[in-house]
């Protein structure tokens, strides 16, 4: 059953339809903003049990998770077994992150980065999840060129039981990843991308684009192989991008479907229905809220999604882990509450509008 008290919505069926989601703190834990992440692990398992019941697939420990910004390898480890326990009994999808953050930042030695992935990934099939290759920060360190990327992502997808999908996130949400593929021109990092894909056929089902481009996602989605989806990253420009066009469309991999979780499934069930403009009157108006969270530096969009979840009464505390509830300001995150407020993504308004005032009046105001 799912919170509303009725048996799980169906799964979507003209696009598959990912949440990245989010983990919810331990606020009682005696932690630092540098010391083990600490997770409330019912309150987070319960989260991602409100997202299955929505049709909707998990994406799990990702960047919305706070992956590489609070959450060290050792939970993240944990999370994944966790969740994929979890989904294994409510009957959900899940996806999880695969990638080297278990070693230092600072680690640049090839065979080391092949051992973390693999390590990772190893993890990810036991526990029987579909692979998310992710983008390492110790390869962007260590990689000369296209050839170092061509040889370690070959490595990996060759000994993956399963498709995977990769991951091309951008340097807005991680500038340690600028130049990912060998170059700061995309053009050139896009035909090695690509090149990955093209010499290991039937190893990717997928490649997750956070670039906040959307025409650059478009051409990229036309190069790709038969068979091999796009999962649109892109928080900017998701309605059009999923909606499609007469050459194709993209499916949807997304922390802003964080939040936007039983709205974004109603929207992609008018799509199952054949109605396109239904579902672009109902998901269009997401998109300043999309774009206020994401808003410089995007690498902070997590702070508004807990804030969200906090408000929507998913959970009691608006903590987080490593600190970062204060990563953004308070009239940032008021107009984050105005935004889904008037999209009336609150279960309780009066429940959010009371948390409201209360955070406001710990910032030492009224309202």
């Amino acid at each position: 059953m799912n919170e509303r008290g009725k048996a799980p919505d169906a799964p979507l069926v003209s696009r598959t339809v990912f949440a990245a989601a989010h983990v919810v703190a331990d606020p009682f834990a005696d932690t630092t903003p540098d010391g083990p992440a600490a997770i409330d692990w019912d309150t987070t398992l319960a989260f991602r049990r409100h997202l299955w019941s929505h049709g909707l697939g998990v994406a799990e420990a990702m960047d919305t998770a706070q992956r590489g910004m609070g959450l060290d390898w050792p939970a993240a480890a944990e999370l994944i077994r966790r969740s994929a326990a979890e989904a294994a009994a409510a009957g959900g999808r899940i996806a999880c992150g695969v990638g080297t953050d278990q070693l230092h930042a600072s680690a640049a030695d090839p065979a080391a980065i092949r051992g973390a992935y693999e390590e990772q990934l190893g993890l990810v099939e036991s526990a029987g999840g579909q692979a998310i290759v992710m983008a390492s920060r110790q390869l962007a360190k260590a990689a000369k060129g296209p050839d170092d990327y061509l040889e370690i992502y070959g490595h990996l997808l060759r000994q993956a039981a399963e498709p995977v999908v990769l991951h091309w996130l951008g340097p807005m949400f991680d500038s340690a990843l600028e130049g990912y593929w060998g170059s700061a021109d995309l053009d050139a990092a896009t035909d090695t991308f690509l090149r990955i894909i093209a010499e290991h056929p039937g190893k990717v089902d997928g490649v997750k684009v956070s670039l906040l481009d959307a025409g650059r996602e478009i051409r990229l989605r036309r190069r790709l192989p038969d068979g091999v989806r796009c999962y649109t990253g892109d928080d900017f420009h998701y309605p059009e991008l999923i909606a499609g066009d007469e050459h194709g469309f993209s499916h949807a991999l997304l922390g802003v479907f964080d939040p936007l979780a039983p709205l974004a499934a109603d929207a992609v069930r008018l799509l199952d229905s054949g109605d396109t403009a239904g579902f672009r009157k109902l998901l269009d108006p997401t998109v300043a809220l999309s774009r206020h969270l994401f808003q410089t530096p995007t690498r902070y969009y997590k702070t508004g999604v807990v804030l969200l979840a906090w408000l929507a009464g998913h959970q009691p505390h608006f903590t987080m882990v490593g600190g970062l509830q204060s990563a953004r300001s308070l009239p940032h995150l008021k107009r984050a509450y105005e935004l889904a407020e008037g999209l009336g993504l609150f279960p309780d308004p009066d429940l959010a509008a009371a948390r409201m005032r209360r955070l406001t009046s710990v910032y030492g105001g009224t309202e």
